[in-house]
């Protein structure tokens, strides 16, 4: 009996550690800890359009979403805005952060070879995830050699994952090219996606929820780590060779609030729950039991590890249906975070409530 209780123990204790280190691994300690890009990137490609993308992308259920950039513990709106470059699509994910500045979150580039391939890379942008964070599908045919890639767990066909070893689904420009959004934006009739959602004007059907503590977030996503990790792997550079001159010293929007609060350290309080971490691995359990993954404790009942909710300071704009952020009734566990931005700000322009795909153009701060 000694023994068994000693082999149960000595194996909880490595889970625990493999646990504790890949954690460590993915911590950027950075507000883009709470949108996965492997994430992100998945639902991309599962996506139909630009449009239901960002719908996806907002939603609740989809567990993807725990951006609170503004810290009114409520979750941010990420639009969609595609901006095009001859034949080349970059598509800006853009959080409104006040009524005068926007922060850009991450990048696609989506650019057709001269193989007849398309290349895709997700760039997170530098205050969020730190320069150069570069996630992509693990492609052939893109002029890639087989040992060229950043990531020294890399072997063959495989990565070590949890310490367990994840197969490497390698894709083909020519295979990227037919996913179904990829197909919908190079089509004769697309129409360029720019959202139409700006400050304190959202879509009805949004409402924002209290984000998660970080760990909860990473214990849901690590259980997807199988296919994140076996799918989409870290790169290096930018394939777009109009990156800087096109994007980012041309379109890239930044916001003044986001860099203050990152140096004040605001955003740090969203790692204090690691024991929230089993909970959201028995929820990742739970809703994909197919794909369920060990867990420490794998019958706890996940609980809400929840930020709590502080008054809604943001005006609303006073003859549309959408409002901004409306509160959440939810039971809290954190210590409210004093807001920083001023009480009264000026309140957002009067809009009409635009239709399903309206031409307009979003109007963001741009980095001089």
């Amino acid at each position: 009996m000694k023994k068994i209780l000693a082999t149960v123990t000595l194996l909880f204790f490595c889970a625990a550690t493999v646990l504790q280190a890949q954690e460590k691994e993915d911590k950027l300690d950075l507000p883009g800890d709470n949108l996965n890009l492997y994430a992100v990137l998945k639902l991309f490609q599962e996506s139909e359009t630009l449009e239901g993308f960002e719908k996806k992308l907002n939603e609740e259920d989809s567990k993807i979403n725990n951006l609170d950039l503004d810290g009114d513990d409520k979750t941010d709106y990420i639009k969609v805005v595609d901006n095009l470059d001859g034949d080349v699509h970059t598509i800006v994910l853009q959080v409104a952060v006040s009524a005068n500045e926007t922060q850009d979150v991450a990048v696609f580039t989506v650019q057709k070879n001269d193989k007849g391939g398309v290349e895709i890379q997700l760039v997170g942008d530098e205050d969020l995830y730190g320069k150069d964070y570069i996630i992509e599908p693990n492609m052939e045919g893109a002029g890639d050699k087989a040992t060229e890639t950043p990531n020294p767990g890399f072997t063959g066909n495989t990565k070590v994952i949890n310490n367990e070893k994840v197969v490497v689904q390698q894709t083909t420009t020519v295979q990227i090219s037919a996913w179904p959004i990829v197909r919908f934006i190079f089509l004769p009739t697309y129409i360029v996606w720019h959202s139409p959602w700006y400050w304190g004007y959202y879509p009805p059907y949004w409402h924002p929820w209290r984000p998660h503590y970080w760990h909860f977030y990473w214990g849901y996503h690590s259980g997807w780590y199988w296919h994140y990790h076996g799918h989409y792997r870290r790169w290096h550079y930018h394939r777009y060779p109009r990156w800087n001159a096109f994007y980012y010293n041309g379109r890239r929007s930044h916001s003044v609030i986001v860099i203050n609060r990152r140096r004040d350290g605001l955003y740090r309080n969203t790692y204090s729950r690691p024991d929230s971490r089993k909970d959201g691995l028995a929820l990742y359990n739970k809703t994909k039991p197919v794909n369920r993954v060990p867990s420490d404790k794998p019958n706890v009942r996940p609980t809400n590890p929840t930020r709590p909710a502080v008054p809604n300071k943001k005006p609303t704009s006073p003859n549309t249906r959408p409002i901004t952020k409306p509160p959440v009734n939810r039971p809290s566990t954190r210590p409210v975070t004093p807001p920083t931005r001023p009480a009264v700000r000026p309140a957002p322009k009067p809009a009409v409530r635009p239709t399903a795909r309206p031409a307009t153009t979003t109007t963001s701060k741009t980095k001089n």
